[in-house]
């Protein structure tokens, strides 16, 4: 399940406006200084879209020498330390920006984000439910402070920020696919599958969405359902070895042994070192009592460092009436 929280940014971009005047007008010289320093945040915020961290961290300071309390350069420089995981450095921009601005959500929020990631869940929590306070629609904050609630069980929690999002924008995706998470985490499949198909209804090409909703089926005994989303999952990404593997285990539980076998040849020309994959072949090849190429997938599995179930080895042993 996708269940990472999301870190905002204020890109914040200068907008000039055309205006004709009767006669002209001179920018002072405060104007002219922020000017500056916005173009170095520009600079900066383009710099941290191309993942070049650095040459941003420097335009954002850049724009700090020029105006020591632009808050927005003190959170998008704390978002660029974060990047390169220099936490400490990050928080201190936060904190920065907290002492120009204490009502800037967007700070608490990504304050709140290092800590979750620090494990000082306690003081996450504070600030996500700060940047709610001073937010009440800030969707980010809503979805971190679920995430953090998910992360110590509190699944009914979670679940109410999770509607809180739904609430503010009934088309977020991303939402619908972390309730669910937090519904199978309750031991309700049903609405797990529901909240995942209404995911894929905003989002039909989405393949993690294709893949949680498949697992949850295969889990529940739906294997039909299973294999049509795991079709639709291969279809996206032809390459995707955990679709094999598992519609390979849902033909398996069908009695559809050939099928299972072939998924899994296919996975094994993907990853020829998947020693789950010959493992699972090896079952196949026994309930089709072919026992020698049962015996081959099981000795290539050992070589690779896999431990075989010893009941199924004792049941080959007996079928096959030989021993390694």
């Amino acid at each position: 399940m996708r269940k990472i929280p999301l870190l905002t940014y204020l890109f914040f971009l200068s907008v000039l406006l055309l205006a004709f005047t009767t006669r002209p007008s001179v920018a002072t010289e405060t104007e002219t200084k922020q000017g500056d320093a916005d173009a170095h945040l520009n600079q900066g915020n383009a710099y941290m879209q191309e993942g070049r961290y650095d040459q941003a961290i420097a335009e954002y300071t850049k724009a700090l020498e020029i105006n020591p309390k632009f808050t927005k350069a003190y959170n998008n420089r704390g978002g660029a330390y974060l990047q390169k995981g220099q936490h400490e450095q990050a928080i201190s921009d936060f904190n920065k920006a907290l002492e120009i601005n204490p009502k800037d959500a967007e700070a608490y929020n990504n304050r709140g984000f290092i800590y979750l990631q620090k494990g000082q869940n306690d003081n996450a929590f504070s600030d996500f439910s700060k940047a709610l306070e001073i937010n009440p629609s800030y969707v980010t904050a809503y979805n971190n402070r679920a995430f953090a609630y998910a992360q110590k069980g509190q699944f009914d929690e979670a679940i109410s920020d999770f509607n809180k999002v739904l609430e503010i924008n009934p088309k977020d995706a991303e939402a619908y696919n972390n309730r669910a998470f937090a519904y199978l985490q309750k031991g309700q499949p049903d609405r797990a599958i529901s909240d995942l198909s209404k995911a894929l209804e905003i989002r039909p090409g989405d393949a993690e969405t294709y893949t949680n909703r498949g697992f949850i089926y295969l889990q529940t005994g739906q294997h039909d359902q299973a294999i049509s989303d795991f079709n639709k999952l291969l279809e996206i990404d032809p390459k995707n070895t955990a679709a094999y593997n598992s519609r390979a285990i849902a033909y398996l539980k069908k009695g559809q042994h050939d099928q299972a076998i072939s998924d899994l040849t296919k996975l094994l020309e993907i990853n020829p070192k998947c020693v789950e994959a010959y493992n699972n072949r090896a079952f196949c090849h026994y309930s089709k009592k072919e026992y020698e190429k049962a015996w081959d997938d099981i000795h290539k599995a050992e070589s690779l460092g896999f431990t075989v179930d010893p009941k199924f080895l004792e049941e080959l042993s007996k079928a096959s009436g030989r021993k390694k």
